[in-house]
């Protein structure tokens, strides 16, 4: 061997992971941390079946427990028009998305894009926004349609409209030469049954995400969070999270935002009554109006009380949404996935997919409390480039910034609901495909995964579905 060759066999062999100097010699089997397994803490649940998203923390009380299965009733049942003889589940609309939390979180899982022009309660929803502030802080609305597009109506209503997506087709060319084909949708609004929309309005499309582990998630410290923010990217690391602000409907003040692809929403339970609200026309404390465009005048249509939910009712969808168990993570001690692990810290998706994390001790449910879990997010809203923007101000997040999401849970989301669409709007097919949208201040981990070998691809996709 001469000399040029064999310094262009050393650096090879010292490539991208730093170490198998001699793979047949020295090769050391990795392993996994201690309670690795246990994404969750002691609120994990292990099932990998089609149910994995649907079963209750296994450290609730009898109480709790008793009160998730009624919470579980209202999430999966479907609401009907009022009035019915069902009292406790009628008021249904006059304009929703879907008649049941369900439809969209089908098994507690997620949402999709609709597969076919008019296909409703698929999971996907197009928020409506205009330039400008209410005096919440949050964006202003529509002035004819409010907030969001309700595709649905009760019998004799008119939804308010209908909309179709279309799609440009873009190639990503991989280091070794491997094409990758994008889908970038466009949104059209179509049939609107209340007149035109405003001008300058943004869509924003919002998918419908796995439920597990959201109270987990509520119980993080706001130190813990404020400690990770870094607005100004004072560490000079290329990635600047920032904590979103959000209206706190309960406290009438301003909160951390924690949940939602913009991290638009303070609480579970405020994210659970907005979505009563906006998806299904179901008032409750927090959302006490019907949305109703001008002209028609809600007050002459049957509703299903005041409010339509009770605080009781309310209050145990909220603690279910709060305790679905965390699924435990599969062949986490299988070496590929090990070394795709090492893979996913060494491009630095660690920056913003934290993988650990310890909860408060302050939280109301004891069982989240002081729980060591491995959510594979920051809950910070990161800049991810025009490529994803939706160029709709949400609070504090501007047009091109989303909230890490969690990553508990991906590999299930086949099993439970049988596709793999991912990102805010369901137009990725697949990880390498959510991997290759990444841009902003993830640019540069995108760009790293594009130079990665098969083999090490394969790796990190092990162990990103292992979670």
């Amino acid at each position: 061997m001469n000399a040029t060759l064999k310094i262009s066999f050393l650096l090879i062999s010292f490539s991208f992971l730093g170490c198998n100097t001699n793979q047949d010699e020295e090769y050391t089997a990795l392993t996994p941390e201690a309670g690795e397994q246990f994404s969750g803490g002691t609120t994990t649940f292990f099932n990998a079946t089609e149910e994995a998203f649907g079963f209750s923390a296994p450290n609730l009380t009898f109480d709790e427990q008793t009160d998730f299965g009624i919470g579980n009733s209202f999430f999966r049942q479907s609401w009907v028009s009022a009035p019915a003889s069902t009292t406790a589940r009628d008021g249904l609309g006059p304009f929703f998305n879907a008649v049941s939390c369900s439809s969209c979180h089908f098994k507690d899982g997620r949402g999709r894009a609709p597969l076919v022009d008019g296909e409703t309660a698929h999971g996907l929803l197009l928020r409506l926004s205009t330039p400008g502030i209410t005096n919440t802080g949050s964006a202003a609305l529509d002035p004819v349609y409010a907030g969001q597009l309700q595709d649905n109506a009760i019998l004799g209503q008119t939804p308010k409209g209908k909309f179709v997506i279309t799609h440009q087709e873009l190639i990503e060319i991989l280091e070794d030469g491997t094409k990758v084909m994008l889908k970038k949708p466009t949104y059209h609004i179509t049939t609107l049954g209340y007149g035109p929309l405003a001008t300058a309005v943004k869509i924003s499309p919002r998918v419908a995400n796995q439920m597990v582990g959201l109270g987990l998630l509520e119980a993080i410290d706001a130190s813990t969070l404020l400690q990770w923010a870094d607005p100004q990217d004072t560490n000079k690391d290329g990635i600047s999270g920032k904590l979103n602000y959000v209206y706190d409907i309960a406290s009438k003040s301003k909160k951390i935002g924690r949940f939602g692809w913009k991290a638009n929403q303070p609480t579970i339970r405020q994210q659970v009554a907005a979505a009563f609200s906006g998806d299904m026309g179901i008032t409750s404390v927090l959302f006490p109006d019907e949305n109703c465009p001008p002209g028609v005048n809600c007050a002459t249509i049957p509703n299903g009380g005041n409010p339509e939910i009770s605080d009781a009712n309310l209050d145990k969808v909220a603690l279910y949404s709060s305790t679905l168990a965390v699924p435990g993570r599969r062949n986490y001690t299988d070496q590929n996935v090990l070394e795709g692990k090492k893979i996913f810290e060494t491009i630095n998706c660690i920056s913003c997919h934290k993988p650990k994390v310890q909860t408060g001790n302050t939280h109301p449910i004891t069982a989240l409390r002081n729980q060591t879990i491995r959510p594979y997010t920051d809950l910070l809203l990161h800049d991810m480039g025009a490529g994803l923007a939706d160029n709709a101000p949400d609070f504090e997040a501007s047009g091109t910034e989303w909230r890490t999401p969690p990553l508990w849970g991906i590999g299930l989301i086949a099993t439970v609901n049988n596709h793999t669409k991912l990102l805010h709007d369901g137009r990725a097919d697949n990880v390498t495909e959510a991997i290759l949208w990444h841009g902003g201040e993830a640019q540069e981990a995108k760009n790293s995964f594009k130079k990665l070998s098969v083999s090490q691809r394969q790796k990190l996709l092990d162990f990103i579905n292992s979670l």
